[in-house]
């Protein structure tokens, strides 16, 4: 199993989750145009937060249901693990939303 570096100061540890993140936060603004320049900028600095903190255990989710742990060099398992939780950051917050909305509301 990788362990994506012992020292989290290793720049290509950061580059890697960096270019993962940004990536994946820009092909969701492609994917799905955003209605506004807030809007816009609101989901970027979201995919960007999320690929950022959840890059690691995403990417290592990533290989072991791929079945290709240990295969890959480590910064190619954080690129794709940034980059796949910032993409799907945004669809998952929508998601979270319309059950909040759906089944938060009071009952009078």
């Amino acid at each position: 199993m990788a362990d994506l570096g012992h020292d989290p100061g290793t720049l290509g540890v950061w580059a890697a989750r960096t270019a993962g993140a940004v990536a994946g936060a820009g092909v969701s603004l492609v994917y799905l145009l955003p209605k506004s320049g807030h809007e816009a900028a609101s989901r970027f600095l979201t995919g960007v937060a999320c690929g950022m903190i959840f890059g690691g255990p995403a990417g290592l989710w990533l290989m072991a249901r791929l079945g290709i742990s240990g295969e890959l060099p480590e910064p190619e398992t954080l690129l794709a693990g940034s980059a796949a939780a910032s993409l799907s950051a945004w669809w998952v917050l929508g998601a979270l939303s319309r059950l909040a909305e759906r089944y938060g509301r009071r009952r009078e």
